[in-house]
């Protein structure tokens, strides 16, 4: 079996790589204290053909892999966990959503521009008051089939990518009652009559990814702008979410590793008793912890990329381990730096409130032991 890159994914990791340092991570601080995103990073992604890294050369795109795609979050995630985060939801979501279930003609006019970076994508799923049921989700937006038109009512919550986005993946209820699961998701432009962005979310991490609510009041699409069939909305979700289980991982191991070398920075230069603190055993052994628990993660993470890429579906124990190694690693890296790793002068404060929100993102930590758990019992 042979773990080695490619001599092209190396280079592009180099590249991601140079370029996260020198236009990412100076200025990740400042947009984590702001709670904003760049739109000029994304359009320099665009640049570099990042933003269309999963769209199909038909379209324009890099058509790539799986294992090339978490190359690249992790590389982002190691500058700016938000701005790995930004890239996964526009491409990791909306782009996957729209390459595997668009029409020909959605494909040539949104994922054209998405895949370029003239336009970011953004993915609407997630409602306060969407009721789980045993076989599915009701949501509680509906869209109601008028003519050649839908029109939609309700609102979305935690909306990533909202603020900045173009184009809008949302889902809604299209069954007869309230009680039904049938849903369908459609393409919506931003400035679309009956489609507003509300509440700004105030979050603990990912802050450089906004997160806003969106309200649709008498929000009319055509027909054309569903995306599948109607009744998909299901399995549009959750074909789009399998596919990009490594993404997450991806992002939780770049930031673990983040958190790692700023702290193997500060264990050499912090002295206590006469010597820096990494020849102290007990600073020592959580480095090498810290480094056991990333390597594992990595390559669980990489694993669960060639699964995607060979047709499969990633599993939940690798968003499950790496999120939980983000976890474990940033408040190691807290531990390290003291009283100093509590505040802003150093960014491990930051990486610990980020871990935190890519163990939720997708799933709570107890959703993904109760899959796992499921996956267990079958075998």
């Amino acid at each position: 079996m042979d773990y080695s890159l490619s001599e092209e994914l190396e280079m592009i990791r180099t590249m991601v790589r140079d370029f996260a340092s020198e236009e990412v991570a100076p200025t990740a601080a400042l947009r984590d204290e702001e709670e904003r995103f760049d739109h000029h990073l994304f359009e320099m992604m665009g640049e570099l053909g990042l933003t269309g890294i999963l769209v199909p050369e038909l379209y324009g795109g890099l058509g790539s892999d799986a294992l090339t795609n978490c190359l690249v979050l992790e590389e982002l995630a190691r500058a700016c966990a938000s701005t790995g985060y930004t890239l996964f939801v526009h491409s990791g979501l909306a782009c996957a959503a729209i390459s595997m279930f668009g029409s020909a003609e959605q494909k040539k006019l949104f994922l054209v521009p998405m895949g370029n970076g003239q336009k970011l994508g953004a993915y609407a799923w997630s409602e306060h008051a969407q009721t789980a049921k045993a076989s599915g989700v009701v949501l509680h937006t509906k869209a109601l089939r008028d003519g050649d038109d839908y029109v939609l009512q309700g609102t979305n919550f935690f909306v990533s990518n909202a603020e900045e986005a173009d184009v809008y993946v949302v889902f809604a209820s299209t069954g007869n009652d309230s009680t039904s699961h049938e849903s369908s998701a459609f393409i919506i432009e931003k400035g679309t009559p009956g489609f507003i962005l509300s509440k700004k979310e105030r979050k603990l991490g990912l802050r450089g990814s906004p997160s806003l609510s969106i309200e649709l009041v008498d929000c009319r699409i055509p027909v054309a702008n569903r995306l599948g069939e109607e009744g998909e909305g299901d399995r549009i979700a959750l074909q789009s979410l399998e596919s990009a289980c490594s993404g997450i991982a991806a992002l939780a191991v770049g930031l673990a590793q983040a958190a790692m070398d700023v702290s193997i920075g500060y264990a050499k230069t912090r002295k206590q008793f006469g010597k820096p603190i990494a020849q102290q055993q007990a600073i020592a052994f959580k480095l090498a912890n810290m480094a056991t628990q990333i390597e594992a993660a990595r390559l669980l993470t990489y694993q669960a990329a060639w699964r995607e890429s060979q047709g499969g579906v990633g599993a939940a124990y690798v968003n499950l381990f790496a999120g939980d190694t983000a976890m474990a690693v940033a408040i190691e890296a807290v531990q390290i730096h003291g009283g100093y790793g509590y505040t802003k002068a150093f960014p491990v404060e930051r990486y610990m409130r980020d871990a935190k929100m890519l163990q939720m993102v997708e799933a709570t930590m107890d959703e993904q032991r109760r899959a796992i758990a499921r996956l267990v019992k079958r075998t």
